[in-house]
């Protein structure tokens, strides 16, 4: 399996959106998201819309852990592993019996088909530009302000 070439950058910074929502609020990972370079959006499935105290609260807590400069690392297991571990729904069927798992270090890892930097601090800063909530689901919107 192949990688899929998402931007770096923007690929990192939604692992690090998806592992502060699950340690924040206690909801699983996006279902669903759609990445960009210049902006990028994830829907969880909530029960609620997010307070501007939490959405400020959010961004701090994702731009403190980008500016902790953490190693980006892969590594591959087992498909049966993974599956003890993990959640491989997001994943391509077709992923086969290795599966590489991504680790921003000593704060998130999950199996990941796509490319992301070697640090963190190579990603800049997550703006959240806004979030709506509708039927369960929680809309989040970020942009990248990105080092020079």
């Amino acid at each position: 399996m192949s990688e899929k070439h998402y931007d770096p950058q923007m690929h990192t910074a939604e692992h690090i959106l998806n592992q502060t929502m699950v340690r924040m609020f206690g909801c699983s990972r996006s279902f669903s998201s759609h990445l960009e370079k210049k902006k990028s959006k994830c829907d969880y499935h909530f029960s609620r819309a997010l307070l501007e105290q939490e959405v400020e609260e959010l961004q701090n807590t994702i731009n403190v852990i980008i500016a902790s400069n953490r190693e980006v690392t892969e590594e591959q297991i087992s498909r049966s592993q993974a599956e003890q571990e993990y959640n491989l729904g997001r994943l391509p069927n077709d992923v086969g019996d290795t599966i590489r798992i991504i680790r921003v270090e000593g704060y998130d890892a999950c199996p990941c088909i796509g490319t992301h930097v070697a640090n963190t601090s190579e990603i800049g800063q997550v703006r959240i530009i806004s979030t709506d909530f509708a039927e369960g689901v929680l809309r989040i919107r970020f942009k990248l302000d990105r080092p020079e």
